[in-house]
């Protein structure tokens, strides 16, 4: 790096440190005063004058404090229970909830209730609309405009986040360890439902709600491009409230990620006992596969290109899903992009910007996504209660399943267990990008994140298709 790039760069962290100091809380004091005012604006201005300082003063927060930093994750369990806490004691008001509900989806949750009692009392159905949305409508105007509230800032956020993940894997990677991969990536799916199902209905759980409630936001691949599109895509199918999902899914995916980093540590110690099960951090035993990730440019051109296309895939999910409605728009849109990666017909130069585009959103927008997930999607109290022995004992056997079908799978094609174990099993078993950072920080396996990725991004992008496919089949609510 040149010294003018390195000056550069320390000029930016100097802007940083600055902002946090006192400008940072000056914006959250008058987000906070417009709040309480009850003049909050609704949707996007809203949501990021006040989710985007508290958001950044969370994450920063969660960087300091040692057993959250170490064992749990880091900010984004901090940002999500911090902001369900807020609703659930009741610090936020209510009209406030409901203009953040706004900023996150695309249309008021009682939209389809709406067409059907219209006609029979306009009156009511207009108030449930402005309570949800912050807006004023009147009994005059059109069902259109009560469609068009809201600015579904999540979808936004998880188009950008799929296409950069998926499109951050090197195609050479993609394509010479793509099925050798999806055999310990298969393993863990398979051996995690199994396990989960048969433990559930020994303990009274119930197979269904063991794989659905805990397995698969477990294996989805984290929050935002795991829990929050798989919530999504049920949602759709079945009308589920997104808030009574996400409420289902966060305890597991807290817990899963915890006992991932922890069991990290354990084949670590593993592989140093049995150094016959280790390869010491290269997971094939014939490997001489580099991943090269696309450079990182944030030119504005860059930016624009990235943010683009990514949406452009989000469309085509779109257009492929109206074909065949059966497959989830995200999952097509996850399917899209990995085959266009690995034709190789994409230019650099449109890769590159995607890239950059979503290392942007997710330096940005992930605190905010986060947040806004703990406020607007996340019951506290039926987080509480979700709570038992008999969940957390259903979630460490989710983990535990993990290493035994990933690891044995992986043996069968040339993997290291203990490499095999920790990629396609533990990563797939915690919290997306964080918690592939603290897994193989744990294992101390950095070098193994391109592998990592794989699992967050391919086989979590799988877990879901599966998750759509499976809640069509069965036809009921999770």
């Amino acid at each position: 790096m040149s010294e003018k790039g390195e000056t550069k760069a320390e000029r930016i962290d100097e802007h940083y440190a600055k902002f946090m100091r006192l400008p940072v809380f000056l914006v959250l004091g008058i987000a906070a005063l417009a709040l309480y005012l009850g003049v909050l604006p609704a949707g996007m201005i809203g949501g990021m004058c006040c989710l985007l300082p508290l958001a950044l003063i969370l994450e920063k927060v969660g960087t300091k404090i040692p057993i959250l930093k170490d064992w749990l994750g880091g900010s984004p369990l901090l940002l999500i229970f911090f902001g369900a806490s807020l609703v659930y004691f009741g610090i936020i008001p209510q009209k406030s909830v409901d203009n953040f509900s706004a900023f996150m989806r695309n249309a008021p949750k009682n939209e389809i209730h709406a067409e059907l009692i219209l006609k029979d009392d306009p009156a009511k159905v207009i108030d449930v609309v402005n309570a949800e949305t912050g807006r004023d409508l009147k009994i005059g105007d059109s069902l259109g405009a009560l469609k068009s509230s809201g600015t579904n800032f999540l979808n936004f956020y998880i188009c950008g986040l799929i296409a950069g993940a998926i499109f951050g894997i090197n195609g050479k990677l993609l394509v010479k360890a793509g099925l050798r991969y999806a055999v310990p990536l298969s393993g863990c799916i398979l051996a995690c439902c199994g396990l989960s199902a048969i433990a559930g209905g020994i303990m009274g759980y119930g197979f269904k709600e063991s794989v659905f409630k805990v397995a698969f936001p477990i294996l989805g691949g984290g929050m935002g491009g795991g829990a929050v599109p798989m919530a999504q895509v049920i949602h759709d199918i079945t009308g589920q409230d997104m808030k009574e999902i996400l409420s289902a899914f966060v305890p597991a995916l807290a817990l899963g990620n915890i006992f991932a980093i922890i069991a990290a540590g354990l084949l670590d110690k593993v592989g140093q006992k049995y150094p016959s099960l280790s390869g010491e951090g290269e997971i094939l035993k014939d490997s001489n596969i580099k991943n090269v990730e696309p450079e990182v440019s944030m030119t504005v051109w860059n930016l624009v290109i990235g943010l683009a296309v990514s949406t452009a895939f989000f469309a085509l999910g779109k257009v492929l899903n109206h074909f065949v409605p059966a497959v989830h728009q995200l999952a097509w849109m996850i399917i899209a992009v990995a085959t266009f990666k690995i034709s190789n017909i994409v230019p650099e130069y449109i890769i590159v910007a995607c890239y950059s585009w979503f290392r942007f959103i997710v330096k940005a927008f992930t605190g905010i996504i986060l947040l806004a997930i703990g406020i607007v999607f996340t019951d506290l109290n039926a987080v509480i209660n979700a709570i038992t022995p008999v969940y957390v004992v259903l979630c460490a056997v989710v983990v535990f399943a993990s290493i035994i079908g990933a690891g044995f799978a992986g043996r069968l094609v040339g993997f290291n267990f203990v490499e095999s174990a920790i990629t396609a099993g533990l990563c797939m078993a915690n919290m997306g990008g964080t918690g592939d950072v603290a897994v193989l920080s744990a294992a101390r396996r950095m070098a193994l994140m391109p592998f990592a990725r794989f699992s967050t991004s391919i086989g979590g992008g799988f877990v879901i298709i599966l998750c759509g496919i499976l809640v069509q089949f069965f036809g009921t609510k999770i």
